[in-house]
């Protein structure tokens, strides 16, 4: 479910070792969220780098809340990932040596981002793997079909219902349908990207985890002539762009982790009483950032020549459908890779462009897992409804709502205003943050500033109709 990168990528490793493969997906092909990802894949690829530094980074980054098996996982297998990209014909960016041109991003303490095209990293991708999936003889692609109901028969996830009321059996059922930022009034994320996947894993009795730690991307275009929401990658921050206020004075360091960096520019915006502060790329080559400065001049910004005003907005749900690091959920035959999982890898503040490596390197061990699992029986699983059940839908009020209350900044008064709010994930949103009575990472509590030490390692899950509780994972 799902053809982003994650769906797609194990799609085609699970085809390589000979499964049957149906990849049903809301949209054409090439036109999921990971089209317009900016950023890169993070791997320790360069001469005096290691996966052990890389990892180091990621464990600083995520606030004492990273689950450290998953994060080695990811930094162990993140490098073979990329050469077997590379090997299916995904053109990365090289240097005049022929070797993968690595940038820098904030928390890494080396360079270590492969980009495709600059900033056109994710379309790259997204197209080769698609033209791939296209032609791939075991991957049968239904696409504009929409999964409503994950079924469930003796206790294991046997196949999908779709809007037209047909059901698919399958040994396993991968979800791979993005996250949930555009719950969020002010947000980089598609405006279908309302974490669906969550929600019918929830239905199906899967537990969720950690939907309080949302990230806010610093750099965000704020502008009313059509680029308002446009993300600029933080990679020119990586080459020397600066983050400077109203008064011209830079106040924050700008490769610092995205938590401290959004927050430090909220409080400048707060103090100087202003809706934007500027990011100065004037000294950057704009040659390196091709796709990033053609979209900002056709909405009449010149980055050449001027500051381009940015704020804060919804980017990246750290939280998501908890799965173990084959990317198994709580229902045997129930996986999720992506962004609508939760590894537990990213912690409490995501490591820039560990996320694209993630979906690799999970939709490869999901896809060995997968096909592992026993065939489905004939006809198995429950009836379909009889009524199709409508897309979720979420209203301007409750986005309004979640931006004002479980923003940047929250407390207790603002979230407990959430708990009845009309779309369910808003609700577990805030019955998360609720339960977090600390300052973590992504989560601030004006009520609860400090973080609690006896909360690392700590992550907050929530299954069926259920209180949410913490667990600790291996």
């Amino acid at each position: 479910m799902g053809a982003g990168a994650a769906g797609l990528y194990t799609a085609l490793k699970a085809a390589e070792l000979g499964a049957e493969v149906t990849l049903v997906s809301a949209t054409r092909l090439a036109e999921s969220s990971t089209y317009w990802a900016q950023g890169g894949l993070a791997a320790a690829l360069a001469s005096g780098d290691s996966p052990e530094r890389h990892l180091t980074d990621t464990l600083a980054a995520g606030r004492g809340s990273v689950r450290a098996s998953a994060a080695r996982v990811l930094c162990d297998e993140a490098p073979a990932a990329v050469e077997d990209l590379s090997a299916m014909g995904v053109s990365f960016d090289a240097d005049r040596h022929g070797n993968f041109a690595l940038g820098l991003e904030g928390g890494h303490s080396a360079r270590r981002i492969v980009h495709a095209g600059g900033a056109a990293t994710g379309r790259r991708i997204i197209r080769q793997l698609s033209a791939l999936a296209a032609e791939d003889g075991r991957i049968a692609v239904l696409e504009g079909r929409r999964v409503t109901r994950i079924v469930i028969a003796d206790g294991r996830a046997t196949g999908v219902a779709l809007q037209d009321g047909l059901v698919i059996g399958a040994g396993a059922v991968v979800i791979a349908t993005g996250g949930a930022a555009a719950m969020w009034q002010r947000t980089t994320n598609p405006s279908g990207a309302i974490g669906a996947g969550l929600l019918l894993a929830h239905a199906a009795g899967a537990t969720l985890a950690d939907l309080e730690l949302l990230q806010f991307h610093p750099t965000v275009v704020v502008a009313n002539n059509g680029a308002d929401g446009f993300l600029v990658t933080e990679a020119v921050r990586g080459e020397g762009a600066q983050l400077l206020d109203s008064t011209g004075e830079r106040f924050v360091d700008e490769l610092a982790p995205r938590d401290e960096v959004a927050r430090a520019v909220k409080r400048r915006m707060d103090s100087t009483h202003t809706t934007s502060v500027g990011l100065d790329m004037r000294d950057v080559d704009p040659g390196l950032f091709p796709t990033v400065v053609s979209a900002l001049r056709q909405a009449g910004i010149d980055p050449e020549r001027e500051l381009i005003p940015v704020a804060p907005a919804a980017h990246y749900m750290m939280g998501g459908i908890a799965v173990d690091l084959q990317a198994r959920s709580s229902v045997p035959g129930l996986y999720a890779v992506g962004e609508c999982s939760c590894t537990g890898l990213h912690g409490a503040n995501r490591l820039a462009s560990n996320s694209l490596s993630e979906c690799f390197v999970f939709g490869a061990r999901a896809a060995v897992a997968a096909r592992s699992e026993p065939a489905p029986e004939p006809a198995a699983g429950d009836e379909p409804p009889a009524q199709q059940t409508p897309a979720p839908t979420m209203g301007a009020d409750s986005r309004a709502a979640l931006w004002r209350w479980a923003g940047l900044e929250r407390d207790g008064d603002g979230l407990r205003t959430l708990v009845d709010d009309p779309f369910p994930l808003v609700r577990l949103v805030a019955a998360s943050a609720l339960h977090r009575e600390e300052s973590r990472g992504a989560h601030l509590r004006l009520d609860f500033p400090q973080r609690d030490p006896g909360l690392d390692d700590h992550h907050v899950t929530i299954t069926g109709g259920g209180r949410p509780r913490y667990e600790t994972w291996r």
